[in-house]
């Protein structure tokens, strides 16, 4: 059984400081990937970067404070592949790969367009360009898993307040349109959407500081574990945690039956 483990952090720092090393210490991940850490590498304490046995890589953006990912594992991988080849995405910090013997992991920070049109055509940019290398890795012969952020709720499910946001950035119809693409087109394969066909709430993994929007669970489902199709099928359960609180997003928990 290979546990997989997906977590915006907003924060490295924050989370760790509400508990997230801890719990990522007794939660049993064999593979954790964490997004927009905000941090850079002479910010990482040593508990940051060997929590109970976990190694650790991170790909950090230029601008402090901002973005960045990370992959924690109980295993060297083979091969790490920081960035995209794309300098203004890789400045960025939004994508690391680890390559294993058996797979391939992903952690991924899609672009939020929220705060502006400018971050918006950001956004749609890096989709754009993503969107060949999507195909590029399907068609590679590797069973792969991209964790992370996507930023996109994909379907009404996804999200509670969906007629309301239908015009606002994750929801609009040019993005869930481009994640369609991702799945039906390229054959990526939706991890929790498999196992769960119906689920709704339950799913959520976001929720906006707002208001009581986490209290009343008015939420998104934007974090991710996609997957082609021959590891998908081998996903036998998954969940949200929620007890404890370590950012505005919910760590997403997969199981893979296969050996690590």
């Amino acid at each position: 059984m290979v546990r997989i483990i997906t977590a915006n952090l907003n924060g490295i720092r924050s989370a760790s400081n509400k508990g997230f090393l801890a719990w990522l210490a007794s939660a049993g991940a064999d593979i954790a990937c964490v997004q927009e850490i905000k941090a850079q590498a002479a910010d990482l304490a040593p508990a940051m970067r060997q929590p109970a046995g976990l190694e650790s890589w991170f790909h950090h953006a230029d601008k402090k404070g901002y973005s960045g990912v990370g992959i924690y594992s109980r295993r060297p991988p083979a091969r790490v592949i920081a960035g995209l080849g794309l300098p203004d995405i890789d400045s960025e910090g939004r994508c690391l790969r680890l390559e294993f013997d058996a797979f391939t992991v992903i952690s991924l920070y899609l672009p939020s367009g929220s705060s502006s049109p400018e971050r918006q055509a950001a956004k749609f940019s890096f989709m754009e360009r993503f969107l060949p290398r999507l195909a590029e890795l399907a068609a590679s012969g590797r069973e792969i898993v991209i964790c992370g952020d996507w930023n996109i709720a994909h379907r009404e499910i996804d999200l509670k307040n969906w007629k309301n946001n239908q015009k606002n950035s994750g929801f609009l119809p040019e993005e869930r349109a481009w994640l369609d693409r991702v799945f039906d087109e390229l054959g990526w394969v939706d991890v929790y959407r498999r196992l769960y066909p119906g689920a709704g709430e339950e799913g959520y993994t976001w929720w906006s500081n707002r208001g009581q929007a986490r209290t009343k669970n008015v939420g998104w489902r934007i974090d991710y574990q996609i997957a082609t199709p021959g590891i998908a099928a081998r996903a036998c359960r998954a969940a949200v945690y929620k007890e404890q609180r370590f950012s505005d997003h919910a760590p997403l928990i997969v199981d893979y039956d296969m050996e690590p």
